[in-house]
Order: structure tokens, then C-alpha cells, then sequence
């Protein structure tokens, strides 16, 4: 008997072993294939490196007020110009990508995390928890995201955490769903049949064999969500409920710069240019991530 039962595991381990090397070697050819998700990657890249270094990178002071510089053009002092308030344009931006990524990075994983526990929850068990789960996803569906944002942000009170929160919270329902569907056609597998039959847990069938099956679809949906958060947490600060003056994220730069756009409109268009920017290429490397990942989108 124990004989075996240790054949079972065998095959088991075998049939969710790690993935071949070729694979891996297919999916960056595939990859770097898309050139423009190629583009992508750089952006996101140089992003993340000046978000990292921004102290050694900023040539100013993004707080410091100098009213003898304010509202000056774009010079070789001030790359970007200065503020009505004299501080350093380029210098608030560079410090702004640290407030900007970070609340889109910690919205989606926010979103992600309980969206996947969600997804995970309602799919393996189905019946009526699956109906009450996704139920309560649907409600929140039925709010179009920035409206939802804008009722937490309400309750809950300006502010970057609290704007984290609302950008997060209608994210959850995009993420329940597609695991939620992923892990209906994953557990029919034969491989999560051998495993029940080996006496595993619930959790450990959900957590360590059903989650890592499904992982492509989330790391694509939460590459593509990381720039909708941006945008959002950037439309929030722009209406005054998300990071408050002085502070340099970028949505609190322009609305501070919407009351200069005919005597200094580089106040709003550098930071709306940083915003555009990023989002396009968090896009594009999402859109290559699909590809390379999703086994019909290949040649």
C-alpha cells in the first residue's frame, strides 16, 4: 500500500514539476518579439529608476519655496521651469513618481489580494458560496470605478492611504473574476484530482497547486490595472481628494498648474506629459505580456 502510494506522489510531483527551460526560453523570445512591449519595459524601467534615486536625481529642493523664482520658462537652471511658488518643476516630478507608482503599485496589489483570495474562494467551492462571493463582486461592478472611489474617499477622508484603499477596492471585482474562471477549468484537471485523492488539504490544493496554474492571467491584469490606478490615484489629487499640497504627486501638480495654462502652461503639461507617459508604457508591456504568455497568441 504505502508502495503504492508513494508511486502517486511520484507522478504527482512529476506532473506539477517546475516548467522546462524551453519554456521559459519561448516566452522571452516571444516576448521581445513585440517591440513595442519591449518599449514598454524600458519606460516602466527608467521610471522605477528615477522614482529610486529621485534624491540623487533631483537638482532642488521639491519643497523648497523661492518666490524670487516663481513662474520662470524652462531654462538651463530649471529644465522644466519653476511653479508658482518657485520650486523646481523637474525636481517635483522625479519626487512625484515615488507618490504616483507607489500608490498604483500598492492599489493593485491591494485589489489583487483579496481579489484572488475572493476568485480563488468562490471557484473551488462553487454552490452557494460561488453565488454569494460573486454576487457581492457584481455589486461592486455596478459602479462605475472612479464613483466608487469617490463614495470611499468620501466616507473615509482625503488622503494617499485612503485614496490606495479606493483605487484598490474596485479592482477587487476584476481580479475575482478571472480567477474565478481560471480556477473552475483548473480544478477540473486530472492533476487536482490525484492530489485530493492523496488526502491534501483544501488549502494546500488552492494555494500550492490551483494558484500557480493561474498566475499568467493575473500578472497581465495587474500590469494593465497598475495604470488604470495611476491614472485614477492622478484624477483623485486632481480634485483635491487624494495627496494634498505641497505635496509633488503628479495629480496635485496639475491641479495646481490649471490656473496658469495661458501664462505658464508647463506647470500642467510636464506633469501630464510624466503621467501620459508612464501609463502608455505600463499598457504596451501589459499587451506584450499577454502575448508571450497566452499560448493562442503565438506564432
Amino acid at each position: 500500500m504505502s508502495t503504492i502510494q508513494e508511486t502517486d506522489t511520484l507522478a504527482v510531483t512529476q506532473v506539477l514539476g517546475a516548467p522546462k527551460e524551453s519554456a521559459w526560453r519561448n516566452f522571452i523570445s516571444q516576448f521581445f518579439r513585440n517591440k513595442a512591449a519591449v518599449v514598454g519595459a524600458i519606460i516602466i524601467a527608467f521610471y522605477v529608476f528615477i522614482a529610486i534615486f529621485a534624491p540623487l536625481l533631483a537638482p532642488y529642493d521639491p519643497y523648497e519655496i523661492q518666490l524670487e523664482n516663481k513662474l520662470q520658462s524652462p531654462s538651463i537652471e530649471h529644465w522644466m521651469g519653476t511653479d508658482d511658488k518657485g520650486r523646481d518643476i523637474l525636481s517635483r516630478i522625479l519626487y512625484g513618481s515615488r507618490l504616483s507608482m507607489g500608490v498604483g503599485f500598492a492599489a493593485v496589489a491591494f485589489g489583487a489580494f483579496f481579489g484572488i483570495l475572493f476568485g480563488l474562494i468562490a471557484g473551488y467551492y462553487g454552490k452557494w458560496v460561488d453565488s454569494l462571493i460573486m454576487r457581492c463582486m457584481d455589486v461592486l461592478l455596478a459602479f462605475p470605478g472612479i464613483l466608487l472611489a469617490l463614495a470611499i474617499i468620501s466616507a473615509l477622508g482625503p488622503g494617499m492611504i485612503n485614496v490606495t484603499i479606493a483605487v484598490g477596492a474596485f479592482s477587487v471585482p476584476l481580479f475575482a473574476r478571472i480567477v474565478r474562471g481560471s480556477t473552475l477549468e483548473v480544478k477540473k484537471l486530472e492533476y487536482v484530482d490525484a492530489i485530493r485523492s492523496l488526502g491534501a488539504k483544501d488549502s494546500t490544493i488552492i494555494f500550492r497547486h490551483i494558484l500557480p496554474n493561474i498566475l499568467s492571467p493575473i500578472i497581465v491584469q495587474g500590469t494593465l490595472r497598475i495604470a488604470t490606478a495611476i491614472l485614477s490615484a492622478a484624477g483623485l489629487s486632481f480634485l483635491g481628494l487624494g495627496a494634498q499640497p505641497p505635496s509633488s504627486e503628479w495629480g496635485t501638480m496639475l491641479s495646481g498648474g490649471r490656473d496658469f495654462l495661458f501664462s505658464a502652461p508647463y506647470i500642467a503639461i510636464f506633469p501630464g506629459m510624466a503621467i501620459a507617459i508612464l501609463v502608455l508604457g505600463f499598457n504596451i508591456f501589459g499587451d506584450g505580456l499577454r502575448d508571450a504568455l497566452d499560448p493562442r497568441m503565438k506564432n
